[in-house]
């Protein structure tokens, strides 16, 4: 056997287990960024006489969470990731850049977009949109088994990957 010429052990994605887990989490801090948010912007609109549409504020809340993923992605990790030691890098394992985030941002939304577009046409009340919700989440979490390195559809389109920080601390 040859020995290992590299110098850093290979970049291991999280357990899926980890990775869902984060992920509820960053929904528990999410609701504070959307309540601040939504009342800064509704606040706004009626100081200026001119509240904001729903749709309208649905589209500004979209940007400001747009900004705080680009934000802390491009630092490497949200204080989820940070909890859960889990770090977004690109596919050579480097900071992630802002528009790459961005772009992830973008692609992140595979994970929410087909359910909730059946809403409007369908007329679905809210018990059935959060079962098709929950229903393909776990299909598209469960899909990462299929990947070789483990890894989220979106991250592959964005040229992203989630890694195990966990194991470098224990070596530290």
């Amino acid at each position: 056997m040859q020995p290992s010429t590299s110098l850093s052990p290979p970049l291991s994605a999280p357990s899926l287990r980890r990775r869902m887990a984060c992920w509820l989490y960053e929904s528990l801090l999410l609701f504070g960024v959307v309540f601040v948010g939504g009342i800064v912007l509704g606040a706004a609109g009626v100081l200026f006489g001119a509240p904001l549409s729903p749709r309208a504020l649905q589209a500004m809340l979209f940007v400001v969470l747009g900004m705080y993923f680009a934000w802390f992605w491009s630092k490497g990790q949200t204080l989820a990731m940070k909890t859960w030691h889990i770090q977004v890098v690109d596919t050579y394992g480097r900071p992630l850049t802002r528009i790459r985030a961005l772009a992830r941002y973008a692609l992140a939304w595979l994970w929410l977009l087909p359910p909730l577009s059946m809403v409007a046409p369908f007329h679905l009340p809210i018990a059935e949109v959060a079962v098709l919700t929950f229903g393909w989440v776990a299909v598209w979490a469960l899909l990462s088994r299929f990947h070789p390195q483990r890894q989220f559809f979106h991250d592959v389109l964005a040229g992203t990957r989630l890694i195990d920080t966990a194991q470098e601390n224990q070596g530290a």
